[in-house]
């Protein structure tokens, strides 16, 4: 093992790959950052100019653009309060009122630190324990994953403080949105109206631009006529920005968070989309103070930036010992293999050793500019506050006007992100949680396609998901979540009127 990490190092420090990490993790950085734009969108671009590449160069710019791009995420997400790409969803809802504050270089301080000790700790999880864990992830069947889906759905009444009815309202309508389109296993088309475009269904970057982009920029928009434009002053960040007293104080949430994100990581097609929302809901509900989140404090920022960040490591697990992308991204690495004539699997440890531990070496010096490019560009993200409203939010719409467009080539996606801009702003006006929406869109349809196909496995017999005894823990785990809620707030609802 010390020598093939030895010809990992040989291999990738290199005039040539190192320039080739440090390029791919800025711009990663940058197509993070900007609302529209995202890892997924930097590897599909960059795809093609791989094929002029060795093997080992080719793989080190896209796994540069992939952790660039999952952490950059993170700067408009405290910054405007718009999240970069889906693995910063969880990241606004504490550092936009940090930045609210005036604390917004503390609030990037810890988003940086802590996507860089969870990608760091998801890859020393790839390399040493990525053979059990892809087998467990392949042990799971249809029943196991519907179980997980609904397992996750419930923990939408967590993120409801206001109202559990409205959180559960908003988590069935994003589970209606899901079902647009064909359907799985018969494939019938479902609410498309003719229209072809929808076949495919809504998709997730859209629906995110709309919900959160254009939803904030109108509500924006409402004062920004009557809003006085503050003067900023120089931010002065002082090291990393907190404390090491705060830094060791959420060493357990780091962890937890960074085991979170690992495991879901490993899990195909959900990813850090989903991981830092959870990771944040698991984090609130332990937490001894869980009012205090969704109003600046930097343990909500910890939870979705470990998490987020440490999916990738997760992601790679299955990529490289089963040849199964956990993600949209890794998908487009898979690709990356085949285009140098490579199959990632089992024996890729065999055949291939040196080239699979150049990857564990490139994403360790990845990791590591991430986290130094960041910290040396706070000051200059800090300076978007000083672009007055009325120039910014012009901008930032039509960013995201060419980011949606940009997916598929479509006029449609440009139209989607409007429908969804104006769902996202009634949401604000009715006081209805955005997010347990992009948690039913998401798990939906997992969820729908798992229950199918359990449903065909025990030939429509119901009780096949309480049989598997994994299936099974899961949803005796919901119902708990569900009643444990209810009895909570039932109670709190007693102690006030006694009170």
């Amino acid at each position: 093992m010390l020598s093939l990490f030895q010809q990992g190092f040989e291999i990738v420090f290199t005039v040539q790959i190192l320039g080739l990490l440090f390029f791919g993790t800025v711009v990663g950085i940058i197509f993070g950052a900007i609302p529209g734009l995202t890892a997924t969108m930097a590897v599909a671009l960059f795809l093609p100019i791989t094929y002029s590449l060795s093997t080992a160069a080719g793989i080190s710019l896209l796994v540069g653009l992939y952790i660039g791009g999952v952490s950059g995420g993170l700067i408009s997400a405290i910054l405007l309060k718009i999240p970069g790409t889906p693995a910063s969803v969880a990241t606004v809802f504490d550092g936009g009122p940090m930045m609210e504050k005036g604390e917004g270089a503390k609030a990037l301080g810890v988003g940086i630190v802590y996507s860089y000790i969870g990608t760091l700790l998801s890859i020393f999880a790839l390399m040493f324990i990525a053979p059990t864990l892809a087998k467990l992830a392949l042990s799971f069947g249809p029943h196991e994953y519907f179980a997980i889906a609904i397992f996750s759905l419930t923990l939408i009444v967590t993120l409801s403080s206001g109202s559990m009815v409205k959180g559960i309202f908003s988590g069935a309508l994003g589970f209606m949105f899901a079902t647009v389109g064909i359907a799985p296993v018969d494939a019938i088309t479902r609410f498309t109206f003719g229209q072809t475009e929808l076949n495919g269904g809504f998709d997730i970057l859209t629906v995110l631009i709309g919900l959160f982009a254009i939803s904030e920029i109108i509500k924006v928009a409402e004062n920004v006529k009557t809003e006085k434009h503050a003067t900023i002053n120089a931010v002065k960040l002082k090291g990393f920005g907190f404390s090491l007293k705060e830094f060791f104080e959420q060493g357990w949430n780091c962890i937890r968070s960074t085991l979170i994100g690992t495991g879901i990581g490993i899990l195909p097609g959900i990813g850090s989309g989903t991981s830092n929302i959870v990771s944040y809901m698991i984090a609130k509900k332990r937490s001894k103070h869980p009012e205090k989140f969704g109003t600046g404090i930097i343990d909500g920022i910890v939870a979705s930036e470990a998490a987020a960040c440490s999916a990738v490591g997760g992601a790679m697990i299955p990529l490289l010992t089963l040849g199964i992308p956990g993600d949209t991204v890794t998908a487009m690495l898979l690709g990356g293999f085949m285009i140098h004539g490579i199959q990632p699997g089992p024996l890729l440890f065999v055949s291939q050793g040196p080239l699979v531990y150049s990857i564990f070496v490139a994403m360790l010096v990845s990791s590591l500019m991430m986290l130094v490019c960041e910290l040396f560009g706070v000051r200059i993200f800090v300076k978007l506050l000083a672009i007055p409203k009325h120039i910014l939010l012009p901008i930032i719409l039509v960013l995201c006007f060419v980011g949606a467009f940009g997916l598929g080539n479509r006029i449609f996606d440009v139209g989607t992100i409007v429908f969804f801009g104006l769902v996202g702003y009634g949401f604000v006006k009715s006081g209805i949680p955005q997010t347990p929406f992009i948690i039913g869109l998401i798990l939906g349809p997992m969820a729908e396609t798992n229950l199918r196909r359990g449903l065909m496995l025990s030939d429509g017999n119901f009780m096949g998901f309480l049989t598997e005894p994994i299936s099974a823990a899961f949803l005796t785990l919901a119902v708990a979540s569900v009643v444990l809620h209810i009895y909570q707030h039932h109670r709190k609802s007693s102690v006030l009127v006694t009170a």
